[in-house]
């Protein structure tokens, strides 16, 4: 069955019917319904939240005859219900409410298309409908293991657990973990014993279950269900192939495997057998690793009406003459392999309507044969032989005078293509997918006057769309997908008077400001644009579309203020301007829109307060203005909005402080965020589970982060569906609760209690049993002793930051995508079995691991970041790493490990940061590393490395293509010698280009606002020398760029290619050996704030460029050379006497000596002092010249400095 996702379903349900009252009695009725009956369907009533029909269910009224209400069956001899059909009727709930299982006379229930949340089958009790025949719980959400109860209903004629198989549905956290707890699934029991007793099924439909677990599928269905009519298993993930047994099932009439992809391909020829079920009038196989030759027969079918082989590339065959007799109505043959006869092959074709067909031949083209069905309504052309002429073939079934649909993919457009589209007068539908278009031929658009609906997706336009659209005066629908074209909307636009939809989707090139013209599209009810480069404001005259009921205009560029006239949209239930770059207040009137259900702003610049608003006439449902600049306080009337089931007002600037209980009227809500909105939020009723306390009984998702909470609020403790807890940053403190781990282990997929002061975790024991949960965060707490893990694993596990001391045993079965452990007290050694592991992201940094590496940590080249710093292992890094590396971050800075670096490092592409710093590791630079055009931080301080860097530069070098994307070098404290070369600095290119100012995080270019995605983001640590002190970024900014060459011997004059480095924030050469200049060209490095050249042997005038480097914050040219007056503009007004200390020469402000005077000679005592100085720093240099330049000082502090200085000589002796 078709994939729908839950919100497409509410919106269906607002535009269909409901059911009639009454739909399944008896006839008349001779008894009322019965109490208990009725008692339990309000029960059931009560449970649901109605969204977009607010009115539905009216019937259902305590004390009136319950089998006159909508949807109710009752039977007439004893007044029980016996048929529930609320099927498509706009329902929320969490799950389905026990209540119903109190109709034990049920036969009929379908509560299809609606919403029940992504919960359990499991905990619902099918068992006791045993007179059930017709069961649908089909597009509900649910999720898991289909339970055996179900398979115990015995009298079921029909089976309906159809999934929403839709990948727009399935989120990045469900794609990377491949976990098949978000969609419904048969592993115990399988399919086999599913099916094992219903065999008097007719109609199974299992759309989009899992069933890879289920290999005897095949046999399972020919021995259980002989009288099966109808089978539908498309998407299900099978894996054994058709096998002949299923020739037993005599009776089919219905067989749809679509999409199931893990059929074998050596087990997969065409099912012949197929054909001789005589009842057979559907048949769907398309996308099912089909191969070989295709029997003719199944073409002559007399019964078959619908047939599907699309996309089945490896199935071939020719198409015959088909029989004069032939019933097909639907044939769908794209993406297979087959070719055309002789001209006259559809000929018999009397009833065919919709046909599908990809044009890969050359020799004879279709368009003789396809121009005589007279019957055809839609016809879809898949272009795969670039010979084939679109316009000859067009021209060719121009007699197809009821053709209305058109699908046309993969072409490149001519003006003969386009006058043959003139001549089909009852085309009423146009799709283009994949096509191209010139610039002559996209004017001849609006010839087609006919068309009422156009769809373009995914084409080149080479050109802007054309003003002639506005010719199109039929159209009522208009999409634009994907496609590029140029330059701005036409005017002309506003031509199309009876355009009902309009959507712009996906279009990146600059548009320019949408047309004021929109505003005469006065039938228009839908327009939605999104992810679309416009420009500008919303237009005013959007509030002249009166009959508006959707404005959905997300993630598009617009600015400014938000019109006032949108509140003249009487009419308007949807109104989504999330994700602009909107500004000033919001305006009071759109909360006077009488029909407005869902308001979405959130992620804008939306600043002032929130109005009150008449929460009376209001039917708002959902108010999302998250990542806003509002503020105030929260409406009171906000709290009277007793429909509403979504507010988020997360990141804002709101203020004052709110108590749980102020909602506890809003007993529809589902979803609330108060995070990071300078909000205090209270709890009255305390802390643990108290009676007294009020609650949200429908609340699965709660965000409270950063809400000065001081305790664990008691109003959680009742609610069984919890799915999404957000507690982090506040001040909670003592256990965390032990109810979390037993009440919410089948529904809780996000629990977020970091940044807490909690010191107890009360657990029944250190493996969690989670069925669902994707993150667990509870880094920077107090926890102690062992770390609990979840079972089965969770994606995202971090527990830094915290005082735990050892993990479980066997602690790798539980990792997820990403374990992070850093900064607790854990020991001991990795085993190896952490390379089983699916993980990703390994943090296991400071704490004290020893020992060696895993080798295949690092061989493997399987995870993107490994940080094992500040630990204390030991050995050499292995030398082979996979070819397929995708390591991005490897940190194994302050360990005890030897060696070389492997030059195999240059298979991860995709390495950004690399962090040796302090260890024992030995070699000469590394400039191998330079091919990597990612690698942005390269950090090798205080090793064993020696030799020359950038003496002799290799060829890739000299084209300057090394290094290109470095931000990031630190190479201090090595015995690095020689000359600097001037090219090696030509290369780094990110250093010389103005980097963003957005402060983006380095690896975290994929981030999202929240939830999971947001969570799958990870930030290194990296320590640099910054402004005079050790620094430590736990987030490196993409902004930041360093070069560290401190405390080596490097020697000669500084390059002054250097001075290209535009970019550069800090620059540090100390306690090396250059000599020479400073050069001038530094003064062109403006974004320059610490400047380091202390410990050389320097000399000449301060160049007066550098008071250009307004930035600048720290100098320290110390213990040079340097003559001269030192200059007093720009920043040099603000540096000390240190900043020049120790260079002779020098003279004026801020040292003590005027310029003029010549120096007096050093006394014999102070000879000594600067020898003792010397001596110190020498033998610091290992250090860093942080702790040297302390050393220093001491030296001239009496009794202090000598015991230093007799310290110091020992060491050297």
């Amino acid at each position: 069955m078709a994939s729908i996702g839950w919100v497409l379903l509410l919106f269906i349900a607002e535009l269909s019917a409901l059911a009639t009252s009454g739909a399944h009695g008896d006839g008349n009725f001779t008894l009322r319904c019965q109490p208990d009956q009725a008692a339990s369907l309000l029960q059931l009533k009560k449970s649901f939240s109605f969204f977009h029909y607010p009115s539905a269910l009216e019937s259902w009224q305590d004390g009136t005859d319950c089998c006159l209400w909508e949807g109710v069956g009752c039977s007439n001899s004893s007044g029980h219900v016996t048929a529930l059909e609320l099927s498509g009727h706009g329902l929320y709930s969490q799950g389905i409410n026990p209540a119903i299982f109190n109709l034990t006379s049920l036969q009929l229930l379908d509560l299809s298309m609606n919403y029940f949340g992504e919960y359990s089958l499991l905990q619902f009790r099918f068992e006791r409908l045993p007179l059930l025949t017709h069961l649908n719980l089909s597009h509900l959400g649910f999720q898991g293991q289909i339970p055996t109860g179900i398979g115990g209903l015995t009298n079921l004629i029909s089976l309906d657990l159809s999934a929403n198989y839709d990948l727009g549905d399935v989120s990045t956290y469900d794609i990377i973990t491949g976990d098949r707890n978000n969609v419904l699934y048969l592993q115990d029991p399988n399919f086999k014993i599913l099916v094992a007793n219903l065999n008097n099924l007719r109609e199974l439909y299992l759309d989009g279950v899992d069933m890879s677990s289920s290999g005897e599928w095949c046999h399972a269905l020919a021995k259980s269900l002989p009288r099966l009519q109808v089978l539908s298993l498309s998407y299900c993930k099978l894996v054994g192939p058709i096998c002949p047994s299923l020739s037993n099932l005599h009776s089919l009439t219905v067989i749809n495997l679509e999409g199931n992809f893990g059929i074998p391909t050596a087990l997969a020829p065409f099912p012949e057998f197929f054909m001789d079920f005589l009842n057979l009038s559907v048949l769907r196989l398309a996308a099912t690793n089909l191969q070989g030759w295709f029997p003719r027969r199944t073409f002559q079918s007399k019964t078959l009406r619908v047939l599907d082989l699309s996309w089945n590339q490896d199935l071939s065959g020719p198409l015959p003459n088909f029989s004069n007799t032939s019933s097909l109505e639907t044939m769908m043959l794209d993406g297979a392999s087959f070719s055309f006869g002789k001209p006259g092959s559809f000929t018999n074709f009397k009833y065919l309507q919709t046909l599908s067909l990809d044009v890969n031949i050359s020799s004879v083209e279709p368009q003789s044969s396809l121009g005589i069905h007279r019957s055809l309504r839609h016809l879809g052309l898949t272009q795969t032989d670039s010979t084939s002429n679109l316009g000859l073939i067009l021209s060719g079934i121009g007699d197809v005078q009821n053709l209305q649909s058109l699908e046309l993919s993969d072409w490149r457009f001519s003006l003969t293509s386009f006058s043959s589209l003139v001549k089909l007068k009852s085309l009423r539908r146009l799709s283009i997918t994949r096509c191209t278009f010139t610039r002559s031929t996209l004017s001849t658009f609006g010839n087609l006057v006919g068309l009422r609906s156009l769809e373009v997706s995914d084409c080149d336009f080479n050109g802007p769309i054309p003003s002639a659209i506005g010719n199109l005066t039929n159209l009522k629908s208009l999409n634009i997908d994907n496609c590029d074209f140029l330059g701005p909307i036409p005017s002309s636009i506003g031509k199309l008077m009876n355009l009902r939809s309009l959507e712009i989707f996906g279009v990146y090139n600059d548009i320019g400001p949408m047309p004021s013209a929109v505003g005469n599209l006065s039938n228009l009810e839908s327009l939605k644009i999104f992810a679309s480069n416009f420009s500008g404001q919303i237009p005013y005259a959007v509030g002249l579309l009166k009959k508006l009921t959707s404005l959905d205009i997300r993630m598009s560029g617009f600015s400014g203020s938000i019109p006032n006239s949108i509140s003249n949209l009487t009419l308007l239930i949807v109104l989504d301007l999330s994700l602009n770059d909107l500004n000033g207040e919001l305006p009071a009137s759109v909360f006077t829109i009488p029909t407005l259900q869902r308001l979405d702003i959130r992620s804008s610049k939306i600043s002032g307060s929130i109005q009150d608003i008449n929460a009376t006439s209001s039917h708002l449902v959902s108010v999302d203005l998250s990542r806003n600049n509002l503020m105030g306080n929260i409406p009171k009337s906000f709290f009277q909005l007793t429909s509403l089931a979504y507010l988020d007002i997360c990141w804002n600037n709101l203020m004052g402080s709110v108590d749980l209980s102020s909602f506890w009227r809003l007993q529809n809500l589902v979803h609330l965020g108060l995070s990071n909105s300078n909000l205090s939020v209270t709890d009255i009723y305390g802390e643990g589970n108290n009676s007294l306390c009020t609650y949200l009984p429908r609340v699965t998702r709660l965000e409270l982060a950063s809400c000065n909470l001081t305790g664990f609020p008691c109003s959680l403790a009742p609610l069984n569906q919890m799915s999404y807890l957000d507690l982090s940053c506040n001040r909670i403190s003592g256990a965390i609760p032990k109810w979390i781990w037993s009440t919410w282990n089948s529904s809780l997929r996000y629990l977020n209690l970091s940044h807490n002061m909690f010191s107890i975790m009360q657990v029944p024991s250190y493996v969690l049993p989670f069925y669902k949960l994707g993150v667990l965060d509870i880094s920077s707490n107090q926890l102690q002793g062992q770390i609990p893990m979840p079972s089965p694993s969770a994606f995202f596990l971090d527990y830094s930051n915290n005082n735990f001391s050892s993990l479980p045993p066997n602690f790798t079965l539980y990792l997820g995508f990403q374990f992070k452990i850093s900064k607790n007290n854990i020991s001991g050694h990795i085993p190896n079995s952490i390379c089983d592991s699916r993980t990703s992201v390994l943090d296991l940094s400071f704490n004290s691991f020893s020992g060696w590496i895993p080798p295949c940590l690092i061989q493997e080249g399987s995870m993107s970041v490994l940080s094992l710093r500040e630990n204390q292992f030991e050995g050499v890094l292995p030398n082979i790493i996979k070819d397929r590396c995708v390591l991005q971050i490897l940190d194994l800075n302050n360990n005890k490990i030897e060696g070389q670096l492997p030059k195999t490092l240059t298979k991860c592409l995709q390495l950004e940061f690399l962090d040796i710093g302090n260890n024992h590791m030995v070699g000469t630079f590394p400039s191998w590393l330079g091919v990597l055009s990612g690698l942005r931080v390269l950090v090798l301080r205080s090793n064993r490395f020696y030799g020359s860097m950038g003496g002799d530069l290799h060829s890739d070098e000299k084209s300057g293509e090394y290094f290109f994307s470095l931000q990031i070098l630190d190479v201090a404290s090595n015995n690095f010698f020689g000359n600097l070369s001037p090219e090696w600095f030509d290369g780094l290119k990110s250093m010389m280009n103005e980097l963003n100012t957005t402060g983006d995080i380095l690896g975290d270019n994929n981030s999202s606002d929240s939830g999971m995605e947001a969570e799958a983001s990870y930030q290194d640590t990296v320590t640099i020398y910054y402004k005079s002190i050790y620094r430590t970024f736990d987030k490196v900014l993409s902004t930041l760029t360093v070069i560290d060459l401190s405390n080596n011997s490097f020697g000669g004059t500084i390059p002054g290619s250097l001075g290209r480095l535009t970019s550069l924030h800090v620059l540090n050469m100390s306690g090396n050996a250059f000599t020479g200049d400073i050069p001038q060209v530094f003064g062109r490095m403006t974004q320059l704030e610490s400047l380091d050249l202390s410990q050389n042997q320097l000399s000449g005038d301060i160049p007066e460029a550098l008071t250009n480097l307004t930035f600048l914050g720290i100098l320290n040219l110390s213990n040079n050379q340097l003559v001269g007056r030192i200059p007093q503009s720009g920043q040099f007004a603000t540096f000390q006497n240190s900043s020049f200390e120790g260079n002779l020469g020098l003279c004026g402000p801020p040292l003590p000596n005027p310029c003029g005077i010549s120096p007096a000679p050093p006394s014999t005592a102070h000879a000594d002092d600067s020898s003792h100085v010397d001596v110190v720093l020498f033998l610091s240099s290992g250090f860093g010249f942080g702790v040297g330049f302390a050393a220093a000082i001491l030296m001239r502090w009496g009794r202090i400095g000598k015991w230093f200085l007799k310290s110091a000589r020992a060491l050297r002796t």
